[in-house]
């Protein structure tokens, strides 16, 4: 019996396994970085155990010091959670050599799986079908297009997708020196690259006596940078003999390895309908929630229950119903999908879906881990319904803080291509993602007046709209909007200015840019407006200089216009410190220099577009190019420097040729 356990992971997950463990009894024991002192995950457990340091090298990946937390803290038990270890066979050995209980396969199924190119000589081996590998020094024009990847790890790390042959020798590189530096392992392969195709996954569970349960399909082809952004159970639109070819070939690539505890079998889905093994996820994945709502369980009490030996029953719970989940993000996919930092005022969501989340209300987002912060899911009896309520859901979810992609969210399960099963496919994203986030025309000044508003109200020293002086008094505010599509937000733009021009007094109110809009009540938290006739509350929040101003979503404002703003209130004069030199490339966010281009030096001369440098920053890497033909006068950072947001990264001095081309292309555009 296991009477306490050690989550040797952080955030979401961790949180996630302590809900179930207080449910069945079993203390809670949680490891942080020193960054993380004051996470959730810390606060939520019985116990917590520091692990000094902030990179996870020093914290999370220490299999050493997590074996230690654990036997300190009295644990019997130890959940690997996703990500970090998770997957480790040396770690899961080596929890196990401490007498601890692990919760998870045994270390030699782990070890068969570990290598990607190693788990397809296994997986042929046991007949399941997959994609023949290519060898990159045979491989020609025909084989187009191609995808390299990284033989360790996941999570898009290391993966490129080669459309040329000349670029193929480049991209195994980058794609191995990328690898390295995320796995500590470099082995990367080529395989077929399959356009049009879905990702397709099936969950799996094995117990120690024999039964191996096949739970459904879960689809998750919307990816970004190869990484799962909303998926789903069942995947919609598979044929009944193709699901039970998934359903066999993830039995037979469990019983192959002699597989126990909770597992994914991941699977690409040509356009042919034929499936292909992609490789075999040995924990228990992000999306597992949806494969809980749909059959009925708890897939950590079911992981719980198989290590201390109990059996599984002979047949899983039937399905029943659908569940969609989407996962929110701190970053700004219209900037090249960059992660945002800073603090998280306020995080939530309407009754009626589930929320795992790693973060709450006042804390703060880092560069150290993933920017995920939270997935929300929505069960219904049918696929309209569940992607319905979860869009509904998200549209009213209050998020204060930095930037998301809540917005993208929203726009991405209301698409055409999203509610048709039948146009599902990994390249959603490569098609979509500019008419996803190109700002919604119009909409945001009339949140800007009701910042406007609230803002005068909460610094009048009347105390209420009432009170207001029976004279008119002229308003001036300025503000930077953030909205979708702007490209804007936190370190990554100035936003659209709003210069809001009202008079408010006895006898209503009279806005320069807003005919006919009445006040219908005021209040420094709400304003509730008449547009157009219409009755439209406005909530408003403010923290510091940023203002949030969230409504309901406008009648007839169609699926791309959001319900959300953040302003930015602007000071009364610029500063005159926030000047820099021209060519400058600053840091669009907090990292670490992982990389700085082969033979790089000042003095050299770059051509536009030209990659610089590399940027890691919450598990990402960031590329930095040159934006015009020049010279390269500056280059002050080094390899493994961590810079902050706003740093000088390189100075590129624009030639002649390149600035008169540019000035060139500036006026035809001007005059078009």
């Amino acid at each position: 019996m296991i009477r306490s356990l050690l989550v040797a992971n952080r955030g979401e997950i961790a949180r996630r396994v302590f809900r179930t463990c207080r449910e069945l009894g079993i203390s809670t024991v949680a490891v942080h970085s020193d960054a993380d002192a004051r996470a959730p995950h810390v606060r939520e457990a019985d116990t917590a155990v520091r692990l000094p340091g902030d990179a996870p090298a020093d914290t999370y990946l220490r299999g050493d010091l997590l074996v230690r937390a654990a036997q300190s803290a009295g644990a019997d038990a130890v959940h690997p959670g996703y990500g970090f270890l998770s997957e480790n066979a040396a770690f899961a050995a080596a929890v196990a050599e401490a007498g601890l209980a692990w919760i998870g396969p045994p270390p030699a199924a782990i070890e068969a799986m570990a290598s990607k190119t190693r788990a397809k000589e296994l997986m042929a081996d046991a007949g399941v079908p997959l994609l023949a590998p290519v060898d990159p020094g045979q491989a020609t024009g025909a084989d187009l297009p191609l995808l390299v990847k990284a033989a360790a790890g996941g999570g898009g790390r290391g993966m490129r997708v080669v459309t040329e042959l000349a670029a193929l020798e480049g991209e195994l590189k980058a794609a191995a020196a990328e690898a390295a530096s995320a796995f500590g392992d470099g082995e990367v392969f080529v395989e077929p690259y399959v356009v049009g195709g879905r990702h397709v996954e099936v969950q799996i569970l094995a117990d120690a006596h024999g039964t191996v349960w096949t739970l459904g399909t879960r689809d998750c082809s919307l990816q970004r940078r190869h990484q799962k952004v909303i998926e789903e159970a069942p995947a919609p639109g598979l044929s009944d003999e193709l699901r039970t070819t998934l359903h066999r070939a993830a039995e037979q690539a469990a019983r192959a390895i002699g597989y126990r505890g909770a597992g994914t079998v991941e699977f690409l889905v040509s356009t042919d309908g034929r499936a292909h093994f992609l490789e075999m996820n040995t924990r228990l994945q992000v999306e597992h929630p949806v494969t809980e709502a749909v059959h009925g369980l708890d897939l950590v009490a079911l992981q719980l229950s198989i290590a201390e030996g109990r059996p599984l029953d002979a047949e899983p719970p039937r399905p029943h119903g659908h569940a969609v989940e989407a996962r929110l993000y701190a970053e700004d996919p219209a900037a090249g999908w960059q992660p945002q930092t800073g603090t998280l005022h306020r995080l939530e969501l309407p009754d009626g879906v589930r929320l795992d989340s790693g973060v709450t209300g006042g804390d703060t987002i880092g560069v150290h881990y993933d920017p995920m912060l939270a997935k929300v899911i929505a069960w219904a009896p049918s696929r309209d319904a569940a992607v319905r309520k979860l869009a509904g859901a998200l549209e009213r979810a209050r998020i204060h803080g930095p930037v998301t992609n809540r917005d993208l969210l929203v726009r991405s399960l209301r698409h055409p291509e999203f509610t048709d099963p039948a146009a599902l496919d990994t390249g959603f994203y490569d098609r979509n993602l500019p008419a996803l986030t190109q700002a919604a025309d119009g909409g945001a000044g009339i949140f800007a007046l009701a910042a406007a508003l609230a803002d005068a109200h909460g610094r009048s020293r009347f105390g209420g709209f009432r009170n207001v002086p029976s004279g008119p008094q002229a308003k001036t505010y300025a503000c930077a909007g953030t909205g979708p599509g702007t490209g804007t937000g936190s370190g990554t733009g100035t936003g659209t200015a709003y210069e809001i021009r009202y008079r408010l007094g006895r006898d209503g109110l009279s806005a320069e840019g807003f005919p006919g809009v009445r006040l219908l009540a005021l209040g420094p938290d709400e304003v509730v407006l008449e547009v157009d006739g219409l009755r439209r509350p406005f909530a408003v929040a403010r923290y510091g200089d940023r203002v949030h101003v969230d409504a309901p979503p406008a009648p007839g404002a169609g699926t791309t216009a959001p319900a959300s703003y953040a302003f930015t209130v602007l000071p009364r004069f610029p500063d005159p410190t926030a000047r820099t030199e021209p060519g400058s490339l600053l840091a669009p966010m907090p990292g670490t220099v992982v990389r700085i281009a082969e033979g790089l030096a000042e003095g050299d001369r770059v051509e536009a577009g030209q990659s610089l440098l590399w940027l890691e920053a919450m598990k990402m890497e960031h590329k930095i190019t040159a934006p015009a033909a020049g010279t390269l006068t500056a280059l002050p950072v080094r390899t493994g420097q961590q810079v902050e947001v706003g740093a000088l990264l390189a100075v590129v001095a624009e030639t002649a040729a390149a600035a008169e081309k540019a000035a060139t292309e500036e006026a035809g555009a001007n005059a078009g």
